[in-house]
């Protein structure tokens, strides 16, 4: 686990589509909004976000990993501090309150005031009071709220997958700039927050200013896991290009034994064998969008021979049933997911089955040689500060976010996830916090949208998983890339929005064989003139810019 909130149960499903694009890749955009030609527009404020003087990274040693992260892979401990170093010589705040607008996918609270809150507020030096709204009605909530500046909160997290409507100009007229306060060595006052990756501050630049305090991401989001325990029974070895891993799912598949190879793959296949790009990529410098690439052409082709040769589960053609459910059950032996959700379906399912390995696939190929990956966002949340005149408010809100950026092993870092101990947690073997029921009842659960330090992987309770999934982690990274617009915000105009759908649609429909690779290629044409070559002008005219 890498905080309370696992940032998994945030992220849609079409998650690693996005990677490459950033968090601007998601947004509804507003380069119609205005005069002037929408491309130029979005090409002058990239050029301008390239001017922001960024937050100098120093990084912060105070707890040194047991495995080192590579080429930005995450960085594992499978041993606790056995003395916690301070980060924060004294409470940040000044005695004021501070509202805090977050999402929660638990039960909504309001007004708390329990022993965990009052610790950290004491630990702060301020009160925070949390306006929670469910997370599926968050980003309607914050649309509405952001027409009426007044009704912001102090402190406003927002999703970096899929902001609200108009965000960019909610960013100018709601938020503080942050550049004067943060911009360059000015981050040294705040040593957490100068710890933060520097593509993480990238990505909330708007308009040739820094306004997004961020929350790490990973940059290795998903992976084709398949079930350890089941290819050894059955004395298979992983695949490692598109000829072998049929070959495999064939050996897999026997139906008397209620077992089939696969769940869907419909991006795991193009994604993570074939290394289609999650939507732009350049050709000799012009842009190509993913459906025209042959990568994911072949990556249909090869998805219509699983689904013909009955290698994947039947209830995946019909649309029923739960695809962990089949994976973990062992119905299929092969399955895309989040890399967050494999420690923990392992730790629940081993509960019951001691002999149960998820296995991410490593090097995965279509046609031998290095696979491409592309890299996930930096950030997986924004969090924005209202706008104000008083520079101490400011400054003290930036105290805050420093304290809750505290990594993994300080003291902060250890109040902010487990509370007071002897109240929210025991220490066990090794000064391993061990959670009592208190704080699950009294821990908010929301602190980790608004900033959280570096990412850490540990799972005091399974070290071992900790070098399975950092070692697996380095692996992946060598062959990481990064898409055109990789860090750099460049609103998707709304005619644009929906584009895509009819094509994800198809999708679904090709592979299970109601449709054909004709209906495919005529498909292409209809989404190019329907606006994808339009979209691809625009595009074009930024990518220009930034290639100059």
């Amino acid at each position: 686990m890498n905080h309370l909130v696992d940032p998994e149960r945030f992220t849609p499903s079409r998650r690693a589509l996005l990677g490459a694009l950033g968090v601007s890749a998601a947004f509804p955009a507003l380069a119609a909004c205005g005069g002037g030609d929408p491309a130029e527009k979005a090409a002058e404020d990239v050029a301008s976000n390239a001017e922001v003087e960024l937050p100098t990274y120093t990084e912060q040693t105070a707890v040194e990993p047991d495995i080192p992260g590579e080429n930005g892979s995450t960085p594992g401990y499978t041993s606790y501090p056995e003395d916690l170093p301070q980060t924060v010589d004294a409470p940040p705040g000044s005695g004021n309150t501070f509202t805090l607008m977050v999402p929660t996918w638990s039960a909504v609270q309001s007004g708390l005031n329990n022993a965990y809150t009052q610790a950290l507020d004491e630990a702060l030096g301020s009160k925070l009071e949390y306006q929670m709204t469910t997370g599926n009605d968050y980003r309607d909530k914050q649309a509405a709220v952001f027409a009426s500046p007044d009704d912001v909160a102090d402190w406003v997290s927002v999703f970096g997958w899929n902001p609200p409507a108009r965000f960019d100009q909610a960013v100018e007229s709601v938020f503080q700039d942050l550049t004067p306060f943060i911009g360059g060595d000015k981050i040294s006052k705040w040593k957490n927050l100068a710890n933060l990756p520097t593509a993480a501050w990238q990505f909330g630049v708007f308009k040739g200013k820094l306004y997004g305090i961020p929350v790490p991401g990973e940059i290795v989001t998903d992976a084709i896991f398949y079930r350890g325990d089941i290819f050894e029974e059955l004395g298979l070895e992983a695949p490692t290009n598109a000829e072998e891993f049929l070959a495999v799912c064939e050996e897999l598949t026997d139906p008397g034994a209620n077992r089939w190879a696969t769940n869907d793959l419909n991006t795991g296949a193009p994604n993570l064998m074939f290394g289609a790009p999650p939507d732009w990529r350049v050709d000799d410098g012009q842009l190509i969008y993913r459906w025209e690439t042959q990568e994911y052409r072949d990556a249909l082709e090869f998805q219509i021979q699983l689904f013909e040769k009955g290698l994947v589960h039947p209830d995946v053609a019909a649309d029923t049933g739960d695809a962990k459910q089949r994976f973990e059950s062992g119905q299929v032996a092969i399955h895309y997911d989040g890399v967050g959700a494999w420690g923990e379906a392992t730790k629940r399912v081993q509960a019951s089955n001691p002999d149960y390995r998820q296995v991410p696939m490593s090097g995965l190929s279509a046609k031998g040689g290095d696979p491409i990956r592309y890299t996930g966002s930096a950030a997986n949340f924004f969090s924005f500060l209202k706008k104000s005149d008083d520079e101490a408010r400011i400054e003290e809100l930036l105290g805050i976010a420093d304290y809750l950026a505290a990594p993994f092993g300080t003291k902060e870092w250890e109040l902010v996830n487990f509370g007071k101990e002897g109240v929210h947690f025991e220490r066990g073997d090794g000064g391993v916090p061990e959670a009592t029921e208190a704080l699950a009842a009294e821990h908010p659960g929301v602190l980790s949208t608004l900033v959280t330090g570096p990412l850490a992987k540990y799972d005091f309770a399974d070290p071992g998983h900790v070098e399975e999934y950092c070692e697996w982690m380095k692996g992946e990274t060598q062959y990481m890339v990064e898409g055109p617009f990789y860090g750099h915000q460049v609103p998707k105009p709304a005619e644009y929005a929906s584009l895509d759908q009819p094509m994800y649609d198809l999708e679904k429909d090709i592979v299970r064989g109601r449709k054909t690779m004709d209906d495919f290629d005529a498909a292409v044409e209809t989404w190019r003139s329907n606006g994808g070559d339009r979209m691809r002008e625009y595009y074009q005219g930024i990518y220009d810019e930034l290639d100059k």
